[in-house]
């Protein structure tokens, strides 16, 4: 998910060199969207993994 999170951002970062502001809008957005849940993910991943390591 980092991965596409990424991309996005790169296409973000070229369309708005071009001068193609809603398509680096709408990238943009995406790779927010992506990133946060790619972090909520990660952290809930950590989270049950020491859970695991307590019991």
């Amino acid at each position: 998910m980092l991965y596409w999170a990424l991309l996005f951002f790169i296409v973000a970062i070229i369309a708005g060199v071009f001068g193609f502001g809603g398509i680096a809008s709408a990238s943009a957005g995406i790779a927010q969207v992506l990133f946060v849940i790619f972090l909520v993910l990660f952290v809930a991943a950590l989270a049950m993994r020491v859970l695991r390591r307590a019991s």
